[in-house]
């Protein structure tokens, strides 16, 4: 009987998993749909969901129209850019909080963790003045240090958090061989916590590729990245609906590439010290 009631158990958790899973890539898959189809089908109504005529379109117009590759590249250095000058910050930062804790320690971390409680829109105004006297406006370089200090607090908590996993005694036996603090971070600390710091990666590449307020308002042309490149099909004349599905898929299909083939390193760090 309990064995039953078990199997029971598990194939409708394993069926709720399954529909959760499906209704969070539904739109998605709509959005991939939609880029197949013309104007016209794209806004019919009812919407057809798999029997409508197949056409590339879509994908030639946004090619022909819009540079594609430049957009890619500017998100490819602006992600991976700002999320690695925020490890170099972030990797001693955390490790002095979970190491070296102060009585303010806890403070800082939860200040921290409050500016991102703060709207955007509200320092926009300022963020552009000095991106405009300092001459970063549509440059890859402010776009790096703004999405950098946006992530900060992010990079800094989980560091923290897998950090405070690590015994510190390994750390206290490496100084007592002679370890410089230099060779106790690189050498000691970091192999330890690959899994961490891998996780942090992806997910702030994650985020950094998504943004889309900043990108949008401190870039024009040079410098405009992916999410750039998708708001140039919302036009006053309207949205043309299937033109911007296709550049939303041809945004979104390099990150959920590398999301798939790093999902089992994601899963591992976030995971990272949960069972001892």
């Amino acid at each position: 009987m309990s064995r039953n009631v078990s199997t029971t158990r598990r194939s409708v958790v394993t069926i709720a998993a399954w529909g959760i899973g499906f209704l969070i890539f539904f739109p998605i898959l709509w959005t991939i749909l939609t880029s197949f189809k013309t104007e016209g089908e794209a806004i019919a109504s009812p919407p057809s969901f798999l029997f409508f005529d197949w056409t590339l379109d879509s994908y030639r117009e946004v090619n022909s129209r819009s540079d594609y590759p430049r957009h890619f590249w500017n998100s490819v250095v602006i992600s991976f850019g700002s999320t690695f000058l925020g490890l170099l910050i972030a990797i001693p930062a955390a490790w002095a909080m979970a190491f070296v804790p102060g009585k303010r320690t806890k403070d800082v971390l939860m200040w921290m963790l409050s500016t991102k409680m703060m709207p955007s829109v509200g320092v926009l105004i300022p963020m552009y003045l000095m991106f405009r006297d300092f001459g970063l406006l549509d440059t890859r370089t402010g776009l790096v240090i703004v999405l950098t200090l946006i992530n900060l607090p992010i990079i800094v908590w989980m560091l923290y958090t897998y950090f405070r996993e690590i015994p510190g005694e390994i750390l206290e036996a490496a100084r007592m061989d002679g370890a410089s603090l230099r060779s106790e971070l690189i050498y000691v600390l970091t192999p330890m916590a690959v899994p961490g710091i891998a996780s942090t990666l992806l997910l702030n590449v994650i985020l950094s590729w998504n943004e889309a307020f900043w990108t949008l308002n401190l870039t024009a042309a040079n410098a405009a990245p992916l999410t750039a490149f998708i708001a140039s099909y919302s036009s006053p004349e309207g949205l043309f609906y299937a033109k911007l599905s296709a550049a939303s898929t041809m945004a979104i299909a390099p990150i959920l590439i590398l999301g798939w083939f790093s999902q089992k390193q994601l899963v591992r760090g976030l995971t990272f010290g949960a069972v001892k």
